[in-house]
């Protein structure tokens, strides 16, 4: 997957995370939280857990998202942005495991807690969210923070999205509740050449150098 997406190879990578192995009844796995107790780590886990998206932006994907399983809205509308994207692509779902991991995302993914609890990504709009839409990130140095709209912060104090920015990205890629409000939608979407297209290129000009 990581020389896929280096590569630019156009593949989309839709990842699951429950944060748990669910289809061999219940072992941790690389996203499962510190200290989580399974059967493979009954007296918890001693390993920090993958970023997921992290390593995409690192790996240089050029298209990065994320949704939720029961944001069906969403999630329809990233995997269909996903889906029309030349290039690598990798979409990390918060998914639940309702047979030995249920409830993993429910702090931030709970209907009546969704809107206040998350970040939704829109290109060229400052990081707004809450159900009052009275919230929202700032920088402080290179640390983003939450404030509260009113008392002399405005609009135009917040971040605005960029999907060409890499750096970026990569802060929104660390930003996870109960820290932050959970970002959610693409984090990263540039344009460049396919490895298909870069290798065809190549041929091309091998034979006219030959006069093929």
């Amino acid at each position: 997957i990581l020389h896929t997406m280096r590569r630019n190879v156009d593949v989309k990578v839709v990842m699951f995370n429950n944060r748990i192995y669910g289809l061999t009844k219940g072992q941790a796995s690389p996203t499962s939280e510190f200290g989580k107790r399974t059967k493979s780590t009954p007296e918890g886990t001693v390993d920090q857990p993958v970023v997921p998206l992290s390593v995409a932006l690192a790996a240089e994907a050029t298209f990065v998202a994320r949704t939720i399983d029961n944001y069906t809205d969403h999630m329809q509308e990233t995997l269909d942005a996903a889906g029309w994207h030349k290039g690598s692509a990798f979409v990390e779902v918060l998914q639940n495991c309702n047979i030995f991991n249920d409830g993993a995302w429910r702090d931030f993914s709970d209907r009546d807690v969704r809107e206040d609890r998350t970040l939704r990504l829109q290109h060229g709009e400052p990081m707004i969210f809450g159900k009052e839409r009275d919230r929202g990130i700032r920088l402080d140095g290179i640390r983003p923070e939450v404030v509260e709209l009113g008392n002399g912060i405005e609009e135009s104090d917040l971040l605005v999205h960029d999907e060409t920015d890499p750096m970026l990205a990569f802060i929104l890629s660390r930003m996870f509740w109960p820290d932050y409000p959970v970002p959610l939608g693409v984090f990263r979407r540039v344009k460049k050449p396919t490895h298909h297209q870069l290798v065809a290129g190549q041929i091309e000009l091998v034979r006219a150098d030959k006069g093929e």
